[in-house]
C-alpha cells in the first residue's frame, strides 16, 4: 500500500483531501501543526469510513523536528505522495505590513515546503514513483489586495516545484500546484458573502473542499503521470 503525507489535514480542506486518498486506497499520514487530536480526528474518520490512517503533528517550520519526524516516518518506508497543504495568511495592505506578518507565512508556505519535500524525495526517488502535490491560491496566479505576502510564499511554490518537476520526472515523479479560488471553509467564512462571491467568481458560487480535492486525487493517482510541473486553477473561472 503506498503512503501518503497530508500537511494541514485538520483543516477543511487538508480533511477533504486526506479522506479522498484513502478511498483510493492510499495509507494516510494526517499532519497537523501542534494539536494532535485534530490530525487525530481525521485519521479516525478515515478508519471509521474503512481506510488505513495515522495521525502526526509537528511544525513545518522547524528543521529538526520535520527532519526527526520524517525520518521516524520514513523507516517504514517511502512516502509515495506527498501534499504540501500547510499554510497560513496574515494580511495586511503592504505599506502597513510588519516584517512578523511578512516572515511568517513566508515561513510555513515555502520554508515548510522545503523542510517537508526535501527529506522525502530521495527516498521517493528510490522507488522510481511518487506525486509532490502543493496546495496554492488564486491569490498567486493573479494577485490579491492585502496579499503580498501570501502571494510571494504561494507564487514560490510555483516556480520551486515547476524547476523540481524538471529534477524529477525522469525517475517517474511529478511536481504540480493547486491553486484554488474561494473555497467554502473556516479559513474563509465570514471573508465573502454571497454577493461577493458572485461579483468576483463567474461561477457565482464558493467551490467545496471535495471538489479541490477530487483534483487533488487525480494528481495523485496512475492516470496523471503525464502531468508535471504544472500549476492547476480550480476557481470557478476567476482568472
Amino acid at each position: 500500500m503506498k503512503r501518503a503525507l497530508v500537511t494541514g489535514a485538520s483543516g477543511d480542506l487538508g480533511r477533504a483531501i486526506a479522506l479522498r486518498l484513502a478511498r483510493q486506497g492510499l495509507h494516510v499520514i494526517a499532519h497537523a501543526h501542534s494539536r494532535l487530536a485534530g490530525a487525530e480526528a481525521v485519521a479516525q474518520a478515515i478508519r471509521d469510513d474503512g481506510g488505513s490512517a495515522e495521525a502526526v503533528a509537528f511544525d513545518v517550520t522547524d528543521h529538526a523536528a520535520c527532519a526527526a519526524q520524517l525520518a521516524a516516518l520514513l523507516e517504514a518506508g517511502a512516502i509515495q505522495v506527498l501534499v504540501n497543504n500547510a499554510g497560513i495568511h496574515d494580511d495586511a495592505v503592504f505599506p502597513g505590513m510588519t516584517e512578523p506578518q511578512w516572515r511568517r507565512v513566508l515561513d510555513v508556505s515555502l520554508n515548510g515546503f522545503f523542510n517537508v519535500t526535501q527529506p522525502l524525495s530521495l527516498p521517493m526517488v528510490r522507488t522510481r514513483w511518487g506525486r509532490i502535490i502543493s496546495i496554492s491560491s488564486v491569490a498567486a496566479v493573479t494577485g490579491n489586495r492585502g496579499q503580498v505576502n501570501y502571494a510571494a510564499a504561494k507564487g514560490a511554490l510555483h516556480s520551486a516545484s515547476k524547476a523540481l518537476s524538471l529534477e524529477l520526472a525522469p525517475r517517474g515523479i511529478t511536481v504540480n500546484v493547486v491553486a484554488p479560488g474561494i473555497i467554502a471553509s473556516a479559513m474563509t467564512a465570514g471573508l465573502f458573502d454571497a454577493k461577493a462571491i458572485a461579483a468576483l467568481v463567474p461561477a457565482r458560487r464558493a467551490g467545496t473542499p471535495e471538489e479541490v480535492a477530487a483534483l487533488v486525487g487525480f494528481l495523485a493517482g496512475d492516470e496523471a503521470g503525464y502531468i508535471t510541473g504544472q500549476v492547476l486553477s480550480i476557481n470557478g473561472g476567476m482568472g
